[in-house]
């Protein structure tokens, strides 16, 4: 029996005809028997041309490679392609007037985000008793009517899960005919709030890994076709603690992924009266009870907007990857009620016993208050897909192709290790090169710069680039271990231009031990020493200062990390 059907369950939003058969052909979990004629010759007219190869595992670079898909091409609904991939703007932490304390309909959402530029979005409405018992139902049906109106932007439906014992996470799956009976066990069985498993209890955080189990045996069992969790907002509270992160990723790492390395709610900091006067993603907050004890005071804050536990070079982000094993960053709106809209919750709502409010109406007044910009309209997380199709965003977020950007501070960036001097084409974000001994490897850059106005109307300039480099030290021995001493700024580009293409090239020199790289940019107007020392990061991000943190003059990219791996 063919495959096609679990790409596109429904109607709307599907992949063009003869897609899905592609999509099948390259997914190598699903067996050679289980095809259908059309779909076994063409994954061997991909075997035939190298295009099915081995990858980066889900349980890391130290392990054995398993086979991937990775073909090129094929995408279609007039995008362009560069580097091999479909590049996919996204958000996937986004509410509706299903949420508690949302206010816009899916559709708005979904609008503006295309207007924005996305190509895939997630909506999030928060789990909790009311979400659990109606709202994951009652919004099913405008997520479908949103497929249908804005066919190129993709648009999946999750919520944002209570973790047990922690914060906040994304959880999401690809469409199909029981995304929300999944999505509603799931909540009903393993949310935080509907449990009451909010403390940090052994526990509660064995409820949360039951939880990721869960979802790894639905897509197992063919439930749904994927299920993905991301960490939101990770450092907001100091409720994750670095074991729990570790434990998500080690227990299902095909299905917890990795963080927001940026959280919404950027506008917050603005000052007022123009803004809240908060703190730039509402990170605001100081230690509680449930808090872990090891975080530093500094950890409460965004650093250029990021979280403390990316924006810090050697500090918890890179004490994961130091061990070999994927972990990536996001960065998304978390949408909520948008900074200077004029829009009001519709009359009469009660959302306690309709699990939604009103739809919204028209206020006159714009609101100052609220700390939100529209998907897509200040961050953007952009994915390297296979083509434009729910499973391929997915898997291209699975991989790891990805990188993130704040008030398009850069149009395109393409990424690829190789060997130094051999004109081979290499690896890119999110994957591994495997060399010999001592071979000289090199990183090749390429950034295609901004070259048109925000949304604030200015046109953004790079001022610099740098490379981050670590070693590969293995799993770490204690499982609350954020820092790690061998990551390091190595080398750092002025650039000072926001027009056309600008490519540098990193000698990593002869590789004679694991290693991984990633890239961060700037528009150079804030910046300080990172919080390990000058040595380790002369020119970071400041911490953000609270009531007065324009997020459009303080505007940074990362990347995710490409490993290097030499056989010895």
């Amino acid at each position: 029996m063919g495959h096609g059907h679990h790409h596109h369950d429904h109607d709307h939003g599907q992949e063009q005809p003869g897609e899905g058969d592609v999509a099948a052909a390259r997914d190598l979990s699903i067996p050679d028997g289980e095809l259908s004629p059309g779909q076994l010759s063409r994954r061997r007219m991909f075997r035939r041309a190298g295009l099915l190869g081995a990858g980066l595992t889900a349980a890391g670079v130290l392990g054995t490679p398993q086979t991937a898909a990775a073909a090129d091409g094929e995408f279609g609904r007039g995008r362009e392609a560069k580097d091999g991939y479909l590049w996919l703007a996204g958000d996937h932490h986004i509410h509706t007037q299903y949420s508690s304390d949302g206010i816009y309909r899916v559709i708005d959402q979904v609008r503006h985000g295309n207007a924005y530029g996305l190509g895939w979005m997630v909506i999030t409405d928060h789990g909790a008793a009311t979400h659990a018992k109606i709202g994951v139902d009652k919004v099913n049906p405008d997520i479908v009517a949103a497929r249908a109106a804005v066919k190129d932007t993709l648009v999946f439906q999750g919520l944002e899960w209570n973790i047990p014992a922690a914060e906040h996470g994304t959880v999401f799956v690809a469409p199909g005919s029981n995304e929300v009976a999944t999505l509603k066990e799931f909540e009903n069985s393993f949310d935080g709030s509907v449990k009451g498993a909010g403390s940090n209890t052994p526990q509660n955080e064995a409820l949360a890994i039951a939880g990721l189990n869960f979802l790894a045996e639905a897509v197992r069992r063919r439930r749904v076709p994927d299920a993905l969790f991301l960490a939101n907002h990770p450092s907001r509270k100091g409720l994750d603690s670095p074991h729990e992160i570790r434990g998500w990723r080690d227990a299902q790492p095909s299905i917890a992924i990795g963080m927001e390395g940026a959280p919404g709610h950027q506008a917050a900091g603005i000052a007022k009266p123009n803004g809240p006067g908060g703190g730039r993603g509402y990170y605001d907050s100081n230690p509680g009870a449930d808090s872990f004890a090891g975080y530093p005071a500094e950890s409460y804050k965004t650093f250029g907007g990021f979280d403390w536990m990316t924006a810090t070079v050697g500090g918890l982000w890179d004490s994961l990857l130091a061990e070999g094993k994927p972990w990536w960053i996001t960065a998304n709106s978390d949408a909520h009620w948008v900074h200077a809209d004029t829009s009001d919750r519709g009359p009469g709502s009660d959302f306690t016993a309709n699990g939604k409010y009103e739809d919204p109406v028209y206020k006159g007044v714009a609101n100052f208050g609220s700390g939100d910009f529209w998907p897509g309209y200040y961050s953007r997380t952009h994915v390297g897909s296979q083509g434009f199709a729910y499973r391929a965003v997915m898997d291209g977020l699975r991989a790891g192709r990805i990188w993130v950007d704040h008030g398009g501070l850069i149009s395109g960036l393409v990424v690829r290790a190789r060997a130094a001097g051999t004109g081979q084409r290499g690896v890119t974000l999110g994957d591994a090169l495997h060399v010999r001994q001592g071979a000289r490897v090199e990183l090749a850059i390429e950034i295609t710069l901004a070259g048109r106005p925000n949304w604030a109307q200015v046109v953004p300039s790079l001022a610099r680039v740098d490379v981050i480099q670590g070693d590969v030290t293995g799993p770490a021995a204690d499982k609350d271990t954020f820092t790690t001493p061998n990551t390091k700024v190595v080398q750092s580009y002025e650039v000072n231009r926001n027009s056309g293409t600008v490519t540098f090239t990193y000698q990593l020199g002869p590789v004679d031990r694991p290693v991984y790289v990633r890239l961060r940019g700037t528009d150079g107007k804030r910046g300080a020493p990172g919080l390990l020392g000058a040595a380790v990061d002369p020119h970071g991000p400041a911490i953000d200062v609270y009531g007065d943190a324009d997020p459009w003059n303080d505007l940074w990219f990362y990347s995710n990390p490409i490993w290097v791996l030499p056989r010895r």
